[in-house]
């Protein structure tokens, strides 16, 4: 009887220790404060760009946890920044790698569905798991995925 209650509770001490290193294997996810963070240093790189940005911050599923619309950035960026984050999260991507790919000549990339071939949209991803994306629109290609990738790189920093 003995010998059993011991193996049970060996086998229970190491169900917990396999559930603690899962859990400390899985990545940050995103909530409203870091989302506010990342959309800070994105609005701020727009600034410093000359550019008047919406940025988007999803969540691993293409949930939108935070829209933010800068001061006189036009009104189709809303659209415009969801759905770079979009696809984004849904090819495991930066949006800049299929506007590339576009001027490559690889014009089969228009028919992806929910893909946007626009620098702006930037996964968050930790080993192979997408956690979410940022998505901006407002300024060019160039200025909107450079903002995209500044807000990014919260995450980045707050997940390691």
């Amino acid at each position: 009887m003995l010998m059993k209650k011991f193996s049970l509770t060996l086998a229970a001490v190491i169900g917990l220790g396999s559930a603690v290193a899962a859990q400390a294997a899985e990545p940050a996810q995103i909530n409203l404060s870091l989302a506010r963070q990342m959309a800070a240093a994105a609005e701020a790189q727009a600034t410093a760009d000359h550019a008047n940005d919406v940025v988007t911050v999803m969540d691993a599923g293409g949930n939108i946890i935070l829209v933010e619309r800068m001061a006189n950035a036009q009104l189709a960026s809303i659209e415009l920044s969801i759905k770079k984050a979009h696809s984004a999260v849904f090819y495991k991507r930066p949006t800049r790698s299929l506007e590339q790919d576009v001027a490559h000549g690889l014009n089969n990339v228009l028919g992806l569905p929910g893909a946007l071939p626009a620098g702006g949209g930037v996964p968050l991803i930790v080993g192979d798991t997408v956690i979410g994306a940022v998505g901006v629109s407002g300024g060019n290609n160039i200025q909107d995925n450079h903002a995209a990738e500044v807000g990014a790189a919260v995450y980045t920093k707050q997940a390691h």
